[in-house]
Formats: C-alpha cells, structure tokens, sequence
C-alpha cells in the first residue's frame, strides 16, 4: 500500500540512479530520458560539476534566511542580469511560486504609483503557468481550475492567435500581459517573433507590462538562453525555474528597474528562496548553458533532430501530423493516440510525456550527445512503423 496521495498517474516503474541522458530502474533497465524531469534536468542526471557544487557547498552552509546578505544569491542574480534584460532578481524555489511573484510585481508596480484597480492580467486561455491556486485561474483552464472555488479574481483570457480578442480584452484595469512564448503544457505552440514585437509595442501603447513566461522554455532550451531573445523584445517580468537548478529546486523573477522600485521591504518573501545551496547550483548551471560553443551545439544538434524527425513525418504521413517546437522543446503531434504511441516508445526504453492537442513532448537534456539523439530517431521511426 501506498501513502502518497493519488494526485499523480504514476507510471508503474521506479528508478535506482541516473547518469547523463539515462536512467536506470530498479529491476535493471536502461531508459534513453527524453523526459528529464519536465525540462528540468537541463545537464542530465548527477552531471559531475553540479554533483561537486552540492558536494563543496552542503558541507559549508545549506540554509541562512533572507534577513542577511547571501553572497552565492548576489552572484546569481549578476549573472543573471548581466546575460539578461534584468535589472533585479528575486529568488523563489519553483516556477509556480515565481509565476505568482510575477504576478504581484506586475499589480504592486501599479498600486505604487497610484493606479490601484489596475490589477488584471491577461493571459492566453488554456495556458499553463503552473499548479497553485492563482497560477491555475491564470492558466484559463476549467480542468484545471474545477473544484477549487471560489474563482480566484484579476485574470482575462484570449485565445491563442487572435489578436482582436486580444485587443478587445485590454481595459483601463488590464496591468499586463503574461504568456509563454513557447507553450510547454499547452502544446508545443511557438508565439512569432513578429508577435512578440506587436505585443511589446501592443503594451507600451496601452502602458501596461509585458510578462514573458520563461519557467520551460528558458535556461538555453531553445539554443538561446531566453527563448524570447531572437526577437530582440524587451519585457518587464520574466519568471524561470526548471532548468536554472539543473535538477535542484531554484526558481526567480527577473525584472527591469521600473518595475521592481515598487518592491520594497516586506512586500514578498521565500523562506528557503535563494538559499546558498541553491545558489551554489544555480551559479554552475549558469556558467555551463550561457556559455556560447554550448549554446551553439544545442541549434546545431537540435536543427539535426527535428530534420531527422521531419523525414520520419513525410516517411509516415498517417501516424505524425506536425513537428512542432525549437531547440530541445520539441512537440510530435500525432493522428494516432498520445497515450499508446508514448506507451510504445517506453516499451523500446525511450522516455517522453505528453502535452495538450495529442503532443508527445521530446526534452532531452541539453548537453544530449548526437548517438544519443540518433538511438531516440530509430526508436520513434520504430514505433511508427509498428502503428501503420
């Protein structure tokens, strides 16, 4: 018998340890981990420099409270705003937690200079920006949000792609914009470069912030450090988590400095955000996927994969719809069931996890070696061939 609560479908398979791209089970099998924790793992498992990162820190100092200074945190948060458009950092422990710090920055900037009923958010409907009560009335979604009354207030809904729901959605109470500008759990839906532009132009028109959620898509995922990047867009408040902790629990809000003068002492806190562990992590996570030979191999081998992974869709027209995705945040939209075609590549030691709109989503890790890539192309043409 089991103690833990029934909140997750589990699958029926545990795992004694882990080592780069792979795991290893408990009863001796080797799994190719495309899966990686949710775009988590960012350097694989038990990657050997943030093993003696934890090593080194865990035996000085693992936990001191935000009341003091934190040498490791204020050399994260340089780091951060030195590669980024950031300004300020603040550290929390997850992407949910810093979804919702990014919201209360965005309505404390402008209760600060006086605009206090101008506290919606608007988001795109169906989204995901995470479980927690806020995070799922910001997502939209009545799947997620059934059961948890009474509605959490301050969040608008658009459709994906239209803009004149968009624009008709904009009053004088909306604060700001939050989408992702790759859709993780919604599908694998990239927001244009172009979009991107016309919604920061959209937000200084009507003056209000632009939030670029970047908790998945983020953290050099895309071969850029910032997915949002390649369109040269400047936002207000960008939230990440996932793959800056390579594994260990980090999350934060980026800000520039207009935004982040309305928070002052007091106005939000995180027991264990920003601790010295986490930021020892943090702090080797950065230094490796900001560096620029790295960055480089992730466009190249990524650009390779999905190549690969369009000749096996034009090869089996009947069982792949689309190939969606940039980087390693790749989406394969299937004709055929999500459930069976991942069910399937499982039973040939290859791990993935479905998204919305019968995606079966692809994250490797981002030092992925290109036998490794090869091994999963053969394994999906496979199970391909084994549906027709």
């Amino acid at each position: 018998m089991s103690y833990l609560a029934k909140n997750y479908n589990r699958k029926n398979i545990s795992f004694k340890y882990g080592k780069g791209s792979y795991l290893y089970s408990i009863d001796k099998k080797k799994y190719l981990d495309f899966v990686q924790g949710i775009a988590v793992n960012s350097l694989g498992h038990a990657h050997p420099q943030l093993v003696k990162t934890i090593k080194k820190q865990s035996k000085k100092l693992w936990h001191v409270s935000n009341a003091f200074l934190i040498p490791e945190g204020e050399e994260l948060a340089k780091k951060l705003c030195q590669k980024t458009f950031a300004d300020y950092v603040m550290f929390q422990n997850s992407g949910a937690e810093a979804t919702e710090a990014a919201i209360k920055v965005a309505r404390r900037y402008f209760y600060s200079i006086g605009k206090k009923n101008k506290n919606i958010i608007l988001c795109i409907k169906n989204s995901f920006h995470g479980r927690t009560l806020a995070a799922i009335y910001a997502s939209g979604s009545k799947k997620m949000t059934e059961g948890f009354g009474p509605k959490v207030s301050g969040f608008s809904h658009f459709t994906f792609g239209d803009h004149k729901s968009l624009k008709k959605k904009i009053t004088n109470r909306t604060a700001a914009i939050m989408v992702e500008p790759i859709m993780g759990e919604g599908g694998i839906k990239e927001i244009p470069d172009w979009c991107l532009k016309e919604l920061r132009k959209l937000c200084n028109k009507k003056k209000i912030l632009l939030i670029l959620d970047e908790v998945q898509c983020g953290i050099s995922r895309t071969g850029n450090f910032f997915s949002f990047e390649k369109s040269k867009v400047k936002p207000d408040i960008v939230p990440i988590a996932k793959g800056i902790g390579g594994g260990f629990p980090i999350g934060a809000v980026l800000m520039n400095k207009k935004v982040a003068s309305s928070m002052t002492p007091g106005t939000h806190g995180s027991t264990f955000g920003g601790n010295p562990l986490a930021m020892a992590v943090g702090n080797t996570v950065m230094d490796i996927v900001s560096n620029k030979k790295f960055l480089q191999n992730i466009r190249d081998l990524s650009k390779y994969f999905l190549s690969n992974l369009n000749i096996i869709k034009y090869q089996h027209p009947n069982i792949i719809k689309n190939i969606r995705g940039r980087g390693f945040l790749i989406g394969i939209q299937l004709y055929k069931d999500q459930t069976t075609f991942i069910k399937k590549l499982m039973d040939q030691r290859l791990l993935t996890i479905r998204a919305s709109e019968n995606i079966v989503r692809i994250l490797p890790p981002l030092n992925v070696k290109k036998n490794e890539l090869n091994k999963a192309l053969k394994i999906i043409k496979k199970v391909c061939e084994e549906l027709k």
